[in-house]
């Protein structure tokens, strides 16, 4: 018999029609005959351990047991007895035998919550159980068997965890032989308010209180909020808002006061004061529209700016005032483009002066030498001049093209 997403749906209890929720339905479904194991990755509150549930429940093992374990809650002391059982005398307290879930769960299903929290030890022992289906008790040498299909789910980054050598990558593998992603509930924004209406409605009908009703606003802030906590998260406010409140017709001022300040600028960017029910949406492309708009008509006055001062003959009549004003308005565009012109020209001549200090420094010896070399030319040539002229400074001078003052100066600096 072929099984829909939706009798799917009805039998666990699962609210909404979004995309990625009924493609990881499908997925389930597809591999629940199967014996593979599965990896199921999501946030914490999206719902994991449904997911596990509806493999088990549709595959040749349903008529065995099913074992939910929460690895995070279980002592890193204790984990290996938990999972593989130990015998009597292991350590201290172990009294007698003990089975543990790979023996009870034998021909069944294991589902292990939070996967990433095992010891990198229990993580050797369950790698030996996927690729052979064997383990040892604590405290015996014999080799047991199970046949036990494993889901594993997670809601940290395992690769991280590789690489931060705190999860084994062989494990990673046998564990992710197929992947299901549970997407965060801030991702499946149109299943929001139906759940948020299962949960306050459930809890009305438990007690036996008026049912709640939201206005639009306050559904676009169910919708909008981050719901860190997810599913959990929101049947937590469900509840709360549907026992705590006389109104039952509930803003979304009202419902703001029961979400955590820490996540609510986000979400309340979508309440008017007026309380009118504008989308924030509509108003972040109304405002996108108009700078769009404003940058045209800037660019459209610039041309006629251009147009008008250019042109000789032109037609347009302006005022005094008016002409006056367009001049002021090109000219300081155009002062603009100057400054930020000269600021990149600016910036070029500091680049290449940055470049061209590196050569002086690596030349830096080879100039000192030709600047001595240049220095005994300069002394012989002036000790010529002045020979040729009988030592007259002034006929000197002016053979070698300098004013007598820096002859003069030459003549002390060389001593001569």
């Amino acid at each position: 018999m072929k099984i829909n997403i939706q009798q799917i749906k009805q039998r666990f209890g699962i609210i909404g029609n979004s995309l990625p929720l009924n493609r990881a339905i499908e997925t389930a479904i597809q591999i629940a005959p199967t014996d593979l194991s599965v990896l199921i990755v999501g946030e914490s509150g999206t719902g994991k351990e449904v997911f596990s549930q509806i493999i088990h429940q549709n595959s040749a093992r349903k008529h065995h047991q099913y074992i939910a374990i929460n690895c995070g809650a279980i002592p890193d002391g204790t984990i290996d007895s938990e999972l593989f059982g130990h015998e009597k005398g292991a350590f201290t307290g172990a009294i007698d035998s003990r089975k543990g879930y790979f023996e009870l769960a034998d021909g069944g299903t294991i589902f292990l919550d939070e996967v990433g929290e095992l010891p990198l030890s229990t993580q050797v022992r369950l790698l030996r159980v996927l690729e052979v289906g064997e383990y040892i008790r604590v405290g015996s040498s014999k080799i047991q068997k199970t046949n036990v299909r494993i889901i594993a789910a997670t809601n940290s980054n395992l690769q991280k965890a590789i690489d931060a050598g705190k999860f084994r990558e062989d494990l990673y593998y046998r564990l992710n032989r197929v992947p299901i992603s549970i997407l965060p509930l801030r991702e499946r924004r149109e299943d929001i308010p139906l759940l948020f209406r299962k949960f306050s409605t459930d809890i009305c009908e438990k007690h036996g209180i008026p049912l709640l009703r939201l206005d639009d606003a306050a559904n676009e802030l169910l919708k909008n909020y981050y719901w860190k906590g997810n599913i959990r998260q929101l049947k937590n406010i469900a509840e709360q808002i549907s026992i705590l409140e006389s109104e039952r017709n509930i803003s979304a001022q009202t419902l703001a006061a029961y979400l955590p300040q820490t996540n609510q600028n986000q979400a309340l960017a979508i309440i008017a004061k007026d309380n009118s029910n504008a989308n924030y949406a509509n108003e972040r492309d109304s405002l996108f529209q108009l700078l769009f708009d404003l940058k045209k008509d800037m660019s459209e006055l610039k041309k006629l700016v251009f147009d008008i001062l250019n042109s000789s003959e032109s037609e347009l009549q302006l005022s005094n005032e008016n002409a006056q004003m367009l001049q002021k308005i090109y000219t300081t565009d155009l002062a603009y483009y100057d400054k930020q012109k000269q600021k990149q020209e600016e910036e070029l001549i500091e680049y290449e002066t940055v470049n061209n200090s590196i050569s002086q420094i690596e030349d830096a010896q080879e100039i000192e030498e030709n600047t001595l070399l240049l220095a005994n030319n300069e002394m012989d040539i002036i000790k010529r001049a002045l020979v040729k002229y009988s030592g007259k400074r002034k006929l000197a001078a002016k053979e070698l093209g300098i004013s007598e003052r820096t002859l003069y100066r030459k003549i002390k600096e060389y001593n001569l």
